[in-house]
C-alpha cells in the first residue's frame, strides 16, 4: 500500500507478480499458511477500501461541521453589525426627549426658537429612521407590555380599557429589537 502526500487517496500496487507456488510432492492440497498468503492481497484490498470509506465519512462530517461553523459565524457577525449601534443610539435618546419636550412648550414669544428646535427635531428623527430606528406607536394603542411601560393606570370612561391614554416618554425600536419601551399612562375602565 502506498499513500500519496497531501491527498487522501490510497493507491495500491496491484501490478506486482506473486512468487511461483512451491511444488509439494505432486499433491495439490494447500497448507493453511499457503491459503492465508493467497488471500493476503485481497484482504489488504478490503482493508484499504474500509479505511477509504472511513476517511471519506470523516471528511464529509468535518466538512459539514465546518460549514455549520461558517454559517453560525456569519450570522453572529451579521447580528453584531445590525445591533452594534444599539448602545450608542440609546445614549442619544435623552437628547431627543429634551427636544420633544421643548416642542411642547407654549412660549409664543420664542416662536423662532421653537421653529428651529422643530427643524432639529425633524432632522434628528430622519437620521434615526435612516439607521433603522423607529418610534413605537403609543397614544390610543392597546397597551402592550412588550413595547410599553405603564407608569400610571387612570380610571376613565373616555378611553377604552387597557389602552394608552398618553405617552410620557417615547419608546424606540431598532429594526425588530426594542431599544427602550414607551413610558405611558394606561386607561382602566372598570365598566368594560
Amino acid at each position: 500500500m502506498k499513500k500519496h502526500n497531501g491527498s487522501s487517496d490510497v493507491e495500491l500496487e496491484l501490478d506486482h507478480e506473486l512468487p511461483p507456488a512451491e511444488e509439494n510432492d505432486g499433491s495439490e492440497t494447500q497448507t493453511a499458511a499457503q491459503a492465508g498468503a493467497a488471500q493476503g492481497p485481497e484482504s489488504e484490498l478490503e482493508q484499504a477500501r474500509a479505511e477509504k470509506a472511513a476517511y471519506l465519512d470523516r471528511l464529509a462530517r468535518l466538512q459539514a461541521e465546518f460549514d455549520n461553523f461558517r454559517k453560525r459565524n456569519a450570522k453572529e457577525q451579521q447580528d453584531f453589525r445590525d445591533y452594534a449601534l444599539a448602545g450608542a443610539l440609546g445614549s442619544l435618546l435623552p437628547i431627543l426627549d429634551s427636544l420633544d419636550r421643548a416642542l411642547k412648550t407654549d412660549a409664543a414669544s420664542l416662536e423662532e426658537f421653537r421653529s428651529g428646535i422643530a427643524l432639529i427635531d425633524k432632522q434628528f428623527h430622519d437620521a434615526l429612521a435612516k439607521l433603522g430606528v423607529q418610534p413605537i406607536p403609543a397614544e390610543g394603542e392597546p397597551f402592550d407590555p412588550n413595547l410599553h411601560q405603564a407608569v400610571q393606570a387612570v380610571d376613565t370612561d373616555e378611553v377604552k380599557d387597557n389602552h394608552v391614554i398618553d405617552e410620557l416618554q417615547r419608546g424606540y425600536k431598532l429594526r425588530d429589537r426594542l431599544l427602550r419601551p414607551a413610558m405611558v399612562r394606561v386607561a382602566r375602565n372598570p365598566n368594560h
